[in-house]
């Protein structure tokens, strides 16, 4: 089986020059369909950049990723916005909800745009992440936890086969964090989903199934958790 994320020699340069920084600088990473990998680092070491190439946020200024077989160089803007709208699931740290929209209308804006789901598909998603009975409210009557699992329910009602998050709990207390925490683990256990999470914290590295450990834009290691900690035991 094809891997579902394959990099290459990946390289991210802003900037030119005396001033050009070199986030990314020849990462070679291959991440297997359904597994939960870590991305941990300090701040500047080019995680982000890496989860924005991989998800095709961001282009790469040299080398390649490759996506459940697509060579996100072969396509051009149109194709790049269908691969993000139909394959990748994203959650951020900060919830980016639409305040005038209930959390109902929140996921099912998207799914419609991707997948063509509608109304039954972004109930489901939001029984999914315990907020069956939240439905109509909106974003400013729900608490951060509850927002972000309405940008988990958000991210998974299309279905994707990768889901990305860039500190999805970096806005949470501890107890909140570890509940959408535990439910991504869900997700990628029951549904197969690959997730690739960025973070700072060595303790939520511990879930993983492999954590990358970045340094300078580079992959400084790559270890295996033979025995993943469940979510809802770690404390940090």
């Amino acid at each position: 089986m094809e891997p579902a994320v394959t990099t290459t020699g990946l390289e991210r340069v802003f900037g030119e020059g005396d001033i050009a920084v070199r986030a990314l600088d020849g990462v070679d990473v291959e991440v297997a369909a359904g597994e939960l990998v870590v991305i941990l680092g300090p701040s500047g070491s080019g995680k982000t950049t890496l989860l924005n190439v991989i998800g095709g946020i961001d282009a790469p200024t040299g080398g390649t990723v490759r996506v459940d077989g697509v060579d996100l160089a072969d396509l051009d803007a149109d194709g790049l916005t269908a691969f993000r709208r139909d394959h990748v699931g994203f959650v951020f740290q900060f919830f980016n909800l639409i305040p005038t929209l209930t959390a109902i209308e929140n996921v099912r804006i998207i799914a419609e745009l991707s997948s063509g789901a509608g109304a039954a598909e972004s109930r489901s998603a939001l029984e999914a992440v315990g907020l069956g009975n939240r439905l109509d409210n909106f974003p400013a009557g729900l608490s951060g936890g509850e927002q972000q699992r309405v940008a988990v329910a958000r991210a998974i009602a299309k279905a994707p086969r990768l889901l990305l998050g860039d500190e999805p709990t970096g806005a949470l207390d501890l107890e909140t964090g570890r509940q959408v925490l535990g439910l991504l683990e869900r997700l990628n256990r029951e549904q197969g989903i690959t997730m690739l999470l960025v973070t700072h914290s060595a303790v939520i590295a511990r879930m993983a199934d492999r954590v990358l450990h970045m340094r300078d834009g580079r992959i400084v290691a790559d270890e295996r958790n033979e025995s993943p900690q469940p979510a809802a035991g770690l404390e940090w």
